[in-house]
């Protein structure tokens, strides 16, 4: 069957499905449990002879994840028992992430050997990321303030879960803050969060996967060898740049579990907390939505078409990362494929491998919104009235203390419960947040991954490096498939011979 005769196929079966969905919600024709049940694994199936058609690794991680919202639906139990099969492509993809980002960036500074290149790159992402994490803060308080979604909220009926037990600060900073003013207490915080940027061993932060850490050290271990000498130099250059080709591959390889990793994330999700959720708490998570597709159009949107960035060619290649990060709420599952997509889209590697693991502690666009939007909710919802000056200091001091979470699936949860007490705002109602955050998290997330990739073009463009041409290339073999199938068939010694 062709693609063309698929695709017309499911169109039909969709917009079928969509309307008897909507029949059914709404109670305006009786539809029996049943029916629904059949018109889901009818769309199923359809959804699966569209993916064999076109073997598409994007078609198959987005059948993949509808497929997990069907069986977390009509068999919760089997769901949540498939929750290993997703913890186990995250732990598969984190193996990726140390050796990525230190064999990239050293291999962008070491190997260009232009320290000033380098400075300029860093000045020019920090401005880029202030100034969107900062408009990302407006619109979460925009947001919130005017939907008023906490206002109301019976708290008693929220679903409650017990909460992580965590603190942003180490016992010994406890016991130090102790012999310390409280009207100094916000220096000392502020003061730990760059002492803990800071590796005490590199093997120990990339086993923890300190993302800021792994960066700070490329960077300065980049920057000592570029000064050595060339012949000292060529060795050690040319070792991270055969790595990072080989971590690429193995990015390739380790995608291929990608569907069956994200069809089980979504199928825990739903399996999990079932669809009842969305109605008890639907004005925090519509509001949430909503606040996130304005700043995309708003802020994101305008930067790309002021920069003339091609944007239909941009989504097409952002399209894979993000929709692994919106199944597995986790920003490291995506740093791979989003490296490479930005690389085939135009950007330099040296640009690639130095902004998008510093904006995933600097540029977290989406983290920031929520955090703003979150923190104002719970007031709301507790009956404690805030002064915009109270809102725009819980904001912004949200903003510093997220720093280098957003690799973590629900940190920013942590983060949130860490800071509640600062401000006098009750840590019952964040456990009822706790809730829908896997929800909340799927879409922060992607806008994480979306503003990062933007960011890695803006900067391109700044430094006058980007490829204009490379986003209209087209790539035969987007997802190494083909090359892998290649080197399986023919083995790597016919691969070298020839």
């Amino acid at each position: 069957m062709s693609k063309k005769t698929t695709g017309y196929i499911l169109l039909i079966t969709v917009a079928l499905a969509s309307i008897i969905t909507l029949l059914y919600e709404f109670n305006i024709v009786a539809v029996p449990a049943s029916v629904m049940v059949a018109v889901r694994w009818v769309t199923a199936a359809v959804l699966l002879m569209n993916a064999l058609v076109r073997r598409n690794l994007t078609t198959w991680i987005l059948t993949c994840m509808i497929w997990g919202i069907f069986v977390g639906l009509d068999f919760p139990n089997a769901a949540r028992a498939l929750q290993p099969l997703s913890q186990g492509f995250i732990k598969l993809v984190k193996t990726i992430v140390g050796p990525i980002l230190f064999s990239t960036l050293v291999f962008g500074i070491a190997g260009h050997s232009d320290l000033k290149q380098v400075g300029r790159m860093a000045w020019k992402s920090m401005l880029y990321f202030f100034c969107a994490t900062t408009c990302a803060i407006f619109i979460g308080l925009g947001a919130i303030n005017l939907t008023r979604a906490g206002v109301g909220i019976d708290i008693e009926h929220m679903p409650h879960e017990e909460l992580p037990q965590t603190s942003a600060l180490s016992d010994a900073d406890k016991v130090a803050l102790e012999h310390i003013d409280e009207s100094a207490h916000w220096l000392f915080k502020f003061s730990t969060f760059f002492r803990d940027t800071f590796p005490e061993n590199i093997v120990k932060s990339i086993y923890e996967n300190k993302v800021l850490q792994i960066v700070v050290f490329a960077v300065i271990f980049g920057i000592g060898l570029a000064m050595v000498e060339e012949k000292k130099r060529k060795p050690l250059v040319d070792f991270t740049e055969s790595l990072s080709e080989a971590m690429f591959k193995f990015t390739n390889l380790v995608m291929l579990f990608a569907p069956i990793g994200v069809g089980a994330a979504m199928a825990y999700t739903v399996g999990h907390l079932g669809v009842d959720i969305l109605k008890n708490l639907f004005m925090l998570l519509a509001t949430l939505y909503l606040a996130l597709i304005c700043f995309l159009l708003l802020v994101l949107l305008p930067v790309a078409l002021y920069l003339k960035i091609p944007v239909k060619q941009f989504v097409n290649a952002i399209k894979e990362p993000v929709s692994i990060a919106f199944a597995t709420t986790s920003s490291d599952a995506a740093l791979p494929k989003a490296m490479s997509a930005m690389e085939k889209f135009g950007v330099p590697r040296r640009i690639v491998s130095f902004v998008i693991p510093t904006g995933y502690s600097f540029n977290l666009d989406g983290t920031s919104l929520y955090l703003s939007l979150a923190s104002i909710f719970v007031a709301q919802a507790a009956g404690i009235h805030l002064s915009f000056g109270q809102q725009l200091m819980i904001a912004f001091t949200l903003m510093i203390t997220s720093k280098g979470v957003a690799a973590v699936p629900r940190a920013s949860l942590i983060v949130l419960i860490a800071t509640a007490d600062q401000f006098g705002l009750p840590v019952f109602v964040i456990a009822a947040i706790l809730g829908i955050d896997e929800l909340m998290d799927m879409a922060r997330t992607s806008v994480n991954v979306i503003g990062n990739c933007l960011a890695t073009v803006v900067v391109a463009k700044w430094e006058g490096d980007f490829d204009e041409a490379a986003p209209f290339r087209v790539d035969t073999d987007e997802d190494g498939i083909k090359e892998i199938a290649e080197v399986i068939e023919e083995g790597p010694e016919n691969e070298t011979r020839s």
